[in-house]
């Protein structure tokens, strides 16, 4: 597995953490959150619950119910990815099929589950899953109000584009809720480090 390195800086006039991930010491890129490789993801987001994709009708059938952290990551190898939303460009034309096209070389390495998780309603999100016909690869998990996010520092404004109260693009490899590799954009818009392609390199 590749090693990670991270340190701690200031990145602009902006509160936020700044780690320098490094792989094999070839290439290295920064990232920009409270989360680290190490970090146990439902402790750092107690009590929050994400919200799995799915129709209205679906979701009123089941009470509008949520799923725990713990259900996700408990006992499980999962990759999972963040991104601004549901229907913008790099998201539905790179950032998804990154993970969709490769997902047989996830289950290859023991992957129990891929896992793509947006601000967006869960009704969205399978309206989109449903375009991109990812929803037999990928899960989609929605993030309605912003807490898993905001709770690894890992959300972002893009009020400039529209979109609001958002997360960063990011990836992360998690075994039994435990970050083991940890990949965070500089800038939403760029897709250097977060595609499927490089995860794979780094399980």
């Amino acid at each position: 597995m590749a090693s990670t390195i991270l340190k701690r800086s200031s990145y602009s006039a902006m509160r936020s953490t700044v780690g320098a991930l490094s792989m094999g010491g070839s290439s290295s890129w920064r990232a920009y959150a409270s989360v680290a490789v190490g970090t146990d993801l439902v402790s750092a987001a107690p009590d929050v619950s994400l919200q799995k994709a799915r129709t209205w009708d679906e979701g009123v059938s089941s009470k509008f119910s949520t799923t725990p952290l713990k259900d996700i990551f408990k006992d499980k190898k999962v990759v999972i990815f963040g991104l601004p939303g549901a229907y913008t460009g790099v998201c539905s034309q790179q950032h998804v099929p990154s993970y969709k096209n490769n997902v047989e070389k996830f289950k290859a390495k023991g992957i129990d589950s891929v896992i793509c998780v947006a601000v967006n309603d869960p009704f969205v999100l399978n309206a989109w899953a449903e375009k991109l016909q990812a929803k037999d690869a990928i899960e989609f998990y929605g993030d309605f109000d912003g807490k898993f996010h905001k709770a690894l520092e890992l959300d972002k404004d893009l009020s400039v584009a529209l979109l609001g109260p958002r997360s960063q693009r990011w990836s992360a490899y998690v075994v039994d809720g435990k970050v083991k590799v940890l990949n965070v954009e500089e800038a939403p818009s760029d897709f250097k480090v977060s595609g499927g392609e490089v995860i794979l390199g780094q399980i």
